[in-house]
C-alpha cells in the first residue's frame, strides 16, 4: 500500500510547524520538521565560523554532520539542539544557508528517504514543489506579514529574547525576500496545493480545515 504524504508549505510565521505537529498526532503520521533540519546545519556552520561562500568547507561539514529527529526534538551530532536552533542569531542566518544548493540537496535527500518509507507530514518552503512533488495532499499556509511578525515576536518574548515587533517584522520581510528569490527551489505555492490564509484564525480552525480536506 502506498505511503501517505502531506506537504505543508508557506512563509515564516504562517503556523506550519504548529499545525503539522497536531495533524501528525491526529492522523498518526511521522512529522518531519524540515526547517529544524536547516536550522541545525546552520547552527553548525555558525559554530565553525564558516562563511556561506566557502563551498568546500560547507561540503566538509555536511559530510560529517548527523541530524536526527525524535518526536519534537532535534539532535545535531547526538546533542539536543531544539532550543538553540530557535535563537534570533540562527533565525537571521538560516535563509543564507538554506539557499546553498549543496545544503538543499543534502537535506532533500534525507527528507525523501524518510518520506519513501513512512506516512509523513512535512513542512517547509519547497515540499510540494520540489521535495515530494507527488505528495498525496498539498497545502500552502499563509498570513499577513503583521500577523506572522506578531506570532514570532510573542514566541521570542516568551523565550526571553530582547527584541521589538518592528525588528521581527523587518526580519520576516527579509526572510520572505530571500526565500522567494533564491535561485534553487524557491518558496512558492504548488499549483495543486490548497491555500489557507491563517490570518485571524485559531490553530483549531486551521487544523479542522485541513482535517476536513483529508477525509
Amino acid at each position: 500500500m502506498k505511503n501517505i504524504s502531506i506537504a505543508l508549505d508557506g512563509p515564516a510565521g504562517a503556523g506550519k510547524s504548529t499545525i503539522a505537529k497536531i495533524i501528525a498526532k491526529h492522523k498518526n503520521l511521522t512529522y518531519i520538521d524540515t526547517g529544524a533540519m536547516y536550522r541545525a546545519i546552520a547552527l553548525k556552520i555558525l559554530r565553525e565560523g564558516i562563511d556561506v561562500d566557502q563551498e568546500k568547507s560547507i561540503q566538509d561539514v555536511l559530510g560529517v554532520s548527523n541530524i536526527d529527529l525524535e518526536g519534537n526534538d532535534i539532535f545535531l551530532d547526538e546533542h539536543l539542539v531544539t532550543e538553540e536552533i530557535r535563537t534570533p542569531k540562527v533565525n537571521n542566518f538560516v535563509s543564507h544557508v538554506a539557499k546553498i544548493p549543496l545544503v538543499r540537496m543534502k537535506m532533500v535527500e534525507l527528507q525523501r528517504n524518510i518520506a519513501a518509507n513512512k506516512n509523513v507530514i512535512m513542512d517547509g518552503r519547497d515540499i510540494g514543489t520540489f521535495v515530494i512533488p507527488n505528495a498525496t495532499y498539498k497545502f500552502y499556509l499563509t498570513a499577513s506579514i503583521e500577523e506572522r511578525a506578531r506570532r514570532r515576536f510573542i514566541e521570542l518574548k516568551d523565550k526571553g529574547f530582547d527584541t521589538t515587533f518592528e525588528i521581527v517584522k523587518e526580519e520576516i520581510k527579509n526572510r520572505d525576500k530571500m526565500d522567494t528569490e533564491r535561485e534553487f527551489a524557491p518558496l512558492r505555492k504548488a499549483e495543486d496545493a490548497i491555500e489557507i490564509d491563517t490570518t485571524g484564525k485559531s490553530i483549531q480552525d486551521v487544523v479542522a480545515e485541513i482535517l476536513h480536506c483529508l477525509k
